[in-house]
């Protein structure tokens, strides 16, 4: 296979995108599209985002040191496109989006209701970068819409019908899985 090289570059493809919900002190919510998000450790459980320091959003994480991830179904690529091109600067996207919010659990910054799933996170670090910051954060909690949750309680991520994005364009998930965590070593059940 022949490959061309390209200057260093984040060409780290496709990504989940997602849409974070964030508050200043005063209690005014915003909403931002972030497709730079990635687990960083299991325990205690960490994520983290990457941000621009011109965004609105950054100045109230920093101020609460709190944010919520919320996973946005294919329904919602409109809205995941539009939280991300506005600025909160100018409009309540929130609003303007027809967005639902649930108070959270365990930090004061709600969640998006009509996503499927949301994480409640504790910042921890931010680490300056250059163009973007990285945002380290606890995860608190967890919320997952009941119907992707089965009797032995597995959550169903395919059910959700979750985003990604990859070098400008939306993409809905496969619901069908090509391979699951060990499968290339697991031991074929013999017949009877």
């Amino acid at each position: 296979m022949t490959k061309k090289t390209f200057k260093g570059s984040a060409m780290l493809n496709p990504v989940p995108c997602v849409l974070v919900t964030s508050q200043n002190n005063e209690g005014k919510v915003n909403v931002f599209t972030v497709a730079w998000v990635g687990t960083a450790c299991t325990k205690p459980p960490m994520i983290t985002i990457a941000v621009r320091p011109e965004r609105l959003s950054y100045e109230y994480i920093k101020q609460t040191k709190e944010f919520v991830i919320n996973l946005p179904n294919k329904d919602m690529v409109k809205t995941v496109d539009f939280c991300g091109v506005r600025s909160g600067k100018t409009i309540d996207k929130i609003k303007d989006c027809k967005l639902n919010l649930a108070s959270s659990e365990n930090v004061a910054t709600p969640y998006i209701e009509d996503c499927p799933i949301a994480l409640e996170c504790k910042l921890k670090q931010i680490i300056p970068l250059g163009t973007h910051h990285l945002f380290l954060a606890e995860v608190l909690s967890v919320h997952v819409e009941e119907t992707l949750i089965d009797d032995k309680g597995k959550i169903h991520y395919e059910k959700a019908n979750l985003l990604c994005y990859s070098h400008g364009e939306y993409f809905g998930i496969s619901k069908n899985p090509i391979g699951s965590f060990g499968f290339s070593v697991r031991k074929k059940r013999k017949k009877r």
